[in-house]
């Protein structure tokens, strides 16, 4: 996943729009901006719980970067504009570039030797917005962090129990020179998956582990209990029920995953299990949800949002945006599929516990 996804030379996310009618997928900011709206109203009411305190706003894989555009735009209707700063974790050059036209009035590729980050920008109002290509390099700061749709893409390992050991499902070339790929059990066990410790009461056979999404979630935990934050990751994933959801899309259909790598994008559902267990397993961050995208837009006023909007429209716009808020909630589209989970410093438990965080209550 790692190498079809990013590979500098021809990785998918790497040198093309892959969102959109055009693309292969379409993403809920892009949906709605009601999508949008709601998170910044999350920020904003969890961060005033808080005592409003300086802060940054963080985003993994920004996506087109329409999210971030819809968030800015909130928070500066509530004079937020230059009272804090963006930091965009984003690996893709052209991605990165798509993002800084939609959101910049100026902006300047820099040097990575000399910065840590490798461009800057500013937005119309005068936010200063900053893009690197790993989390690690974001500066240490009471951070607001986003993530949509980030945490699927991350690369899997794929685990199938055999005779008491959980060995690794591998991708291998077919048999005689043929040129598509194949899945096959690892003969032996691999040092990942001798070292793969299950979470308690785990009663999978087969399953999808990411290492990576681990020790992201890990450094947050770290960060937030150092360094002060929140963190609000949303995606498509279950809580330790699947065992195969590693899949692609291509041209908004199901496409073989082992086909002509670097033409699809590839996915796999975010076990929330996993990320809550580590997450809370030094007691750094409490962690709330997941919750279904459908019950927590719901819970925002979303369809409160959504009559405004339609008071607003012009007759022949309303039924457009209707069926956008009802493909973002309802049950047989995204509003069960896709999933909120948000973490907070283990330090506020008592006091979210007396004001309980919006949308997971």
């Amino acid at each position: 996943m790692r190498e079809v996804l990013t590979n500098p030379q021809s990785g998918y996310y790497m040198n093309r729009d892959v969102f959109g009618r055009e693309g292969d997928f379409v993403t809920s900011p892009e949906i709605s901006q009601i999508f949008g709206e709601l998170v910044a109203i999350w920020i904003l009411s969890e961060w005033q719980k808080l005592g409003s305190p300086p802060f940054q706003l963080v985003e993994l894989g920004p996506g087109r970067g329409t999210l971030m555009r819809d968030v800015i735009k909130v928070l500066s209707k509530f004079k937020l504009s230059t009272g804090f700063s963006i930091h965009m974790v984003e690996i893709s050059p052209h991605l990165s570039k798509i993002q800084a036209q939609l959101l910049c009035y100026n902006f300047d590729d820099c040097d990575p030797n000399v910065d840590v980050y490798y461009r800057k920008g500013e937005t119309a109002s005068g936010t200063k917005i900053y893009w690197y290509s790993r989390l690690e390099d974001v500066p240490r700061n009471f951070s607001v962090v986003m993530a949509h749709e980030f945490f699927d893409a991350l690369p899997i390992h794929k685990f199938q129990l055999d005779n008491g050991l959980w060995k690794e499902v591998h991708i291998d070339v077919g048999e005689k020179n043929d040129v598509d790929f194949r899945l096959v059990l690892s003969k032996n066990q691999t040092p990942l998956s001798k070292i793969y410790s299950p979470v308690d009461g785990e009663t999978r056979t087969s399953l999808e582990y990411s290492l990576e999404a681990d020790r992201l979630v890990g450094l947050l935990a770290e960060r937030f209990e150092s360094d002060g934050g929140i963190g609000l990751i949303m995606d498509y994933g279950h809580f330790g029920e699947k065992a195969d959801t590693f899949r692609a899309f291509k041209k908004h259909t199901l496409h073989d995953p082992l086909k002509k790598p670097g033409s699809a994008d590839l996915t796999a559902d975010v076990d929330f299990r996993q990320l809550k267990t580590v997450a809370e397993q030094k007691n750094q961050v409490v962690c709330f949800g997941p919750v279904e995208q459908g019950v927590f837009l719901d819970r925002m006023q979303g369809k409160a949002r959504l009559e405004a909007l339609l008071k607003n429209a012009l007759p022949e716009n309303q039924p457009t945006i209707m069926s956008a808020y009802e493909m973002l909630t309802h049950p047989n589209q995204m509003g069960t599929r896709f999933k909120f989970f948000s973490m907070f410093p283990a330090v506020l438990k008592d006091h979210l516990a007396k004001f309980p965080v919006n949308g997971f209550h």
